[in-house]
């Protein structure tokens, strides 16, 4: 009787063991998909800034700021994760057109203000990406530990399902880009 006693306590700590790490990982997770949201507010909030600079410079890329703008305003309507994922890709595109633009622009590029907004977003940029790579290593972790035994046995009792990771929404992303001179 006391080796049943015993052993059901200890299967009752190792339960609560079990749970209480499956819910770590878990917050872990949330807490870096929030700091990726961060990071995307501040990019969000850098790019009018960004786009009223250029608009006292150029004159016929109406287009391409229209777009950004759209992007941007797009992005703030989505609670989705993915639909966000993949306007961060679109817009992460659209900003890059706008440096590549002002190239076009010399007076715009030796701009300080300009200079200043670009070496920010390009700050933020890396920021996104370090979050998105600390986002994917703990939803590793926690998918680690949702699907080796003995938490696979317990996870889907309590409800804890397999997360994804955040991905490289475009294909052409994947393949090496050609060089010619």
């Amino acid at each position: 009787m006391v080796v049943i006693l015993i052993f059901l306590f200890i299967l009752v700590v190792l339960l609560i063991f079990t749970y209480n790490d499956f819910v770590s990982k878990r917050n872990m997770v949330d807490e870096a998909l929030s700091g990726i949201d961060v990071i995307l507010k501040k990019r969000f909030d850098l790019i009018p800034n960004l786009i009223e600079t250029i608009k006292g410079y150029t004159t016929h890329e109406k287009d391409t700021l229209a777009e950004i703008v759209n992007l941007r305003n797009k992005t703030a309507a989505f609670n989705n994760n993915s639909d966000k994922m993949e306007l961060d890709a679109k817009l992460n595109q659209a900003i890059t057109n706008i440096f590549a633009l002002a190239e076009s622009y010399p007076d715009l590029k030796a701009n300080s203000n300009f200079q200043s907004l670009q070496t920010d977003l390009l700050g933020l940029e890396t920021d996104i990406e370090r979050a998105k790579r600390y986002y994917n290593g703990t939803v590793r972790d926690y998918n680690n530990a949702v699907q080796r035994f003995p938490g696979v046995m317990i996870a889907g009792s309590f409800g804890f399902v397999k997360k994804d990771f955040l991905a490289l929404e475009d294909i052409s992303e994947r393949i090496m880009p050609k060089v010619s001179f």
